[in-house]
């Protein structure tokens, strides 16, 4: 399950049962919840299992992938957050469960390739020739510097932009422009893809050292792959160039007869298509 933290809800436990309820009431036939190790449940019972259930969506993909790829590093990187499972033994073997929990282990880096501010990741930038402070608002996310770079794929950004206004390449300039304290007629079509390049590496160092930290692990071999997914299946190919590690990407793990956009979709929605699958 995924949105139990929104802000309608008083807690998780709150999320979880309001969200199986509501399961329960609309769709028709036999609703059961991923409660990861605990496996399914009724959605009557959710409630007593809110801690397995509760943003558990990560698991269910390190499990399903683990059923086809003994040992490796799931890195699921969506809208918002990334994902750095291990897998050892065809199991999940990540040392955190919660949130919370794998905040601290590093197996849960909250960026993404949408919905993330430049800000989160990024105090200064270059632009000509000096290291400039940013602006400390939030004039622009992620989404914009890879519309920009070329790398968002079609459909991964379904959020409003930070200034509610359009996304073209002119409207993403602007709100890039913003960050250093420019208008965007201060530079040219170049500079600013550029500057989104910049912002795109800025991004990628924390995944790497997190990823890096996980890797070193002892019951993970040194020939363990990189298992991509999500919206930012890109920025993970990166990822793995960068640390010379093979990837392999969900869709041939689990779906090799899947390619072009379903294959993109698949990627995309892997926990659901895992849950989907386990059950």
């Amino acid at each position: 399950m995924t949105g139990e933290l929104t802000d309608c809800f008083a807690d998780r436990a709150d999320g979880v049962h309001q969200l199986s309820a509501w399961a329960a009431a609309t769709l028709k036939g036999s609703v059961r919840i991923y409660a990861g190790p605990a496996g399914f449940v009724s959605a009557n019972n959710a409630r007593a299992h809110a801690a397995d259930i509760a943003s558990a969506n990560w698991h269910a993909t390190a499990a399903l992938i683990g059923r086809h790829v003994p040992h490796a590093l799931l890195v699921d990187i969506g809208s918002t957050t990334a994902d750095l499972i291990p897998i050892v033994g065809g199991q999940p073997a990540a040392q955190g469960y919660s949130d919370a929990e794998r905040l601290e282990t590093g197996e849960l880096v909250y960026t993404g390739v949408v919905r993330t501010p430049l800000l989160a990741f990024a105090t200064h930038a270059p632009w000509r020739g000096r290291r400039t402070r940013l602006m400390a608002e939030t004039f622009a996310s992620t989404a914009d510097i890879y519309r920009l770079t070329g790398d968002l794929p079609e459909g991964a950004d379904q959020q409003y932009s930070a200034d509610l206004k359009g996304k073209s390449i002119p409207e993403t300039e602007l709100r890039l422009a913003r960050m250093v304290g420019r208008d965007r007629g201060e530079g040219s079509a170049e500079e600013w893809r550029a500057l989104a390049a910049w912002f795109a590496e800025a991004q990628l160092r924390p995944l790497h050292d997190a990823t890096a930290i996980l890797l070193s692990r002892s019951d993970l071999p040194e020939d363990a792959p990189l298992v991509v997914c999500g919206a930012g299946r890109f920025l993970a190919e990166r990822l793995a160039a960068r640390l010379g590690r093979r990837r392999v990407p969900l869709t041939e793990t689990i779906a090799r007869c899947l390619n072009g956009e379903d294959a993109a979709w698949v990627s995309t929605c892997g926990p659901a298509v895992a849950v989907g699958l386990i059950g």
